[in-house]
């Protein structure tokens, strides 16, 4: 996505930071231990998957939906791609098609697969507690031995999903209970821990990690900074494109949310919440600007907002906007302000933002 960029919004992506974050988990995991980098959403707004010399290096990268499969073969990886999520029956060609590996839970969709006449390479899914998808315990001999009935189903991994390693270490433990009675011999892949389980149960590391917001330098839990050393790979910036000054008691933006207390200057940022800036920061997030935080003053407009520039000295147009800068404000600040998860605020900057990728 870097060509040549002429807005001002765009989202800075550190390829070196990226690189260094590999180094740090690589160092955390055991010899035997395979990185499954995880690359959904657009490795989660990074846009990253689509440089090809980044992804190369790895062996197998996992993905939510068939369809961001279809786009790494199309952009030309030829490893493993692993999709994390039952896929749809519907799908079943597209996956065949682009030699997909798929995570299979449903009984339905096996029976399926069992109708054609190619292979498919399947990891199965087990259900230990996250109430979401997976085969339960009880029912894994069965299923085993429906696929064995017909040779066109590869069972190459078997894994699970971990539902709070962050934050209960009693239900985990159980979790993790549950998937050892599961194993299987014989599969090329086991794997039960994403990000969380990574960093908080290295006994559970398996011989493969699934590896998600660690990679890109944020804390996927509270307290993981403290355990592990990284480097944000975003910021996200736009830049002044007006300034005008008011009197007291002018209203700014929709719904007349913000009246002025006295003559200020404005600026106006092209970044809205088309862009992924989130509406719920109207009134009461920041922004830097000169080195210095500004609040942001109104709603939030599709396509822009504004923000108080009074206490700026020579502000002008076309100073740089850091919506966030990774030091004044955080990934996490931004979230917290609109009470949600970094993850969120990362991977929902939507495409109409250029990713400009620097070292």
């Amino acid at each position: 996505m870097n060509e040549e960029i002429t807005r001002y919004t765009v989202m800075e992506v550190s390829i070196n930071n990226f690189k260094y974050n590999i180094e740090q988990i690589k160092k955390r995991a055991n010899p035997n231990t395979v990185i499954m980098p995880i690359m959904k959403a657009n490795a989660y707004g990074t846009y990253l998957n689509t440089r090809l010399d980044i992804i190369n290096e790895f062996d197998i990268i996992g993905l939510a939906t068939v369809d961001e499969g279809v786009e790494l073969r199309k952009l030309g990886y030829k490893k493993d791609i692993f999709i994390l999520n039952q896929p749809a029956i519907s799908e079943i060609r597209k996956i065949l098609e682009n030699d997909l590996v798929i995570g299979m839970s449903s009984i339905e969709f096996l029976k399926e697969v069992q109708k054609q006449n190619k292979t498919m390479r399947v990891h199965l899914e087990i259900e230990t507690g996250m109430g979401r998808t997976g085969i339960e315990l009880e029912k894994l001999s069965n299923v085993i031995r429906d696929i064995q009935q017909k040779k066109n189903i590869k069972i190459e991994g078997i894994y699970t999903h971990l539902s709070s390693p962050d934050i209960d270490e009693e239900y985990t433990k159980k979790q993790l209970d549950i998937f050892q009675k599961a194993i299987i011999k014989d599969v090329k892949y086991i794997h039960a821990s994403a990000s969380n389980g990574f960093i908080n149960y290295p006994e559970a590391q398996y011989n493969l990690v699934r590896i998600g917001m660690l990679m890109y330098g944020y804390e996927s839990a509270e307290g993981i900074k403290e355990k592990i050393l990284l480097k944000p790979v975003a910021k996200l910036k736009s830049a002044i494109t007006l300034l005008k000054t008011v009197e007291e008691g002018t209203s700014i933006s929709y719904g007349r949310t913000f009246i002025t207390k006295r003559r200020s200057k404005i600026a106006t940022i092209p970044i809205g919440y088309a862009d992924g800036l989130r509406r719920c920061l109207s009134n009461k997030g920041f922004v830097v600007i000169q080195g210095k935080k500004v609040p942001i003053i109104g709603k939030i407009c599709m396509d822009s907002f504004m923000a108080d520039v009074t206490d700026l000295n020579e502000v002008s147009v076309g100073d740089e906007v850091w919506i966030w800068d990774n030091e004044q404000i955080t990934l996490d600040d931004v979230a917290h302000e609109c009470d949600t998860i970094n993850y969120e605020i990362l991977s929902t900057i939507s495409s109409r933002v250029p990713r400009k990728f620097i070292n």
